[in-house]
């Protein structure tokens, strides 16, 4: 993947972690990932709408799956795709934890641990700095 795709995928996602919002200029130590959203091992391309930017632990949690089982009803449901799905429509932000309302949200809610109680630490002191 050429240096310019790389740049686009980082702008159009304007430097946060597509899944849980995270800003990359909050994390200084460690650079966010170009995230293939369906993995090469699964004939995903480096096609822009096969890619998406993700902190470290949403990227390391996702690996390559797409989807999961449902914490509710132990069904297969796919997972939050920042390519074809809008954010708002499957997540809330309640205090510093980040909910999912539908199906979607909740799968990738669990999946990704996003309300991993470092995470949760983490964005309660960035909305505290006005950076959330």
């Amino acid at each position: 993947m050429d240096a310019a795709r790389r740049a686009f995928v980082r702008q159009r996602a304007n430097g946060r972690c597509e899944y849980c919002g995270l800003p990359q200029v909050a994390a200084p130590y460690f650079t966010f990932h170009i995230e293939h959203i369906r993995a090469r091992q699964h004939q995903g391309g480096d096609d822009p709408a096969n890619l998406a930017l993700a902190c470290p632990d949403c990227n390391a949690k996702k690996g390559p799956n797409v989807a999961t089982i449902s914490p509710q009803n132990d069904s297969i449901v796919e997972l939050f795709n920042p390519r074809i799905h809008q954010w708002e429509d499957h997540f809330v932000v309640v205090g510093a934890e980040i909910v999912g309302i539908t199906d979607i949200g909740r799968a990738t809610v669990q999946l990704l641990d996003m309300n991993e109680d470092e995470r949760v630490t983490m964005r309660a002191q960035l909305q505290a700095e006005g950076l959330l």
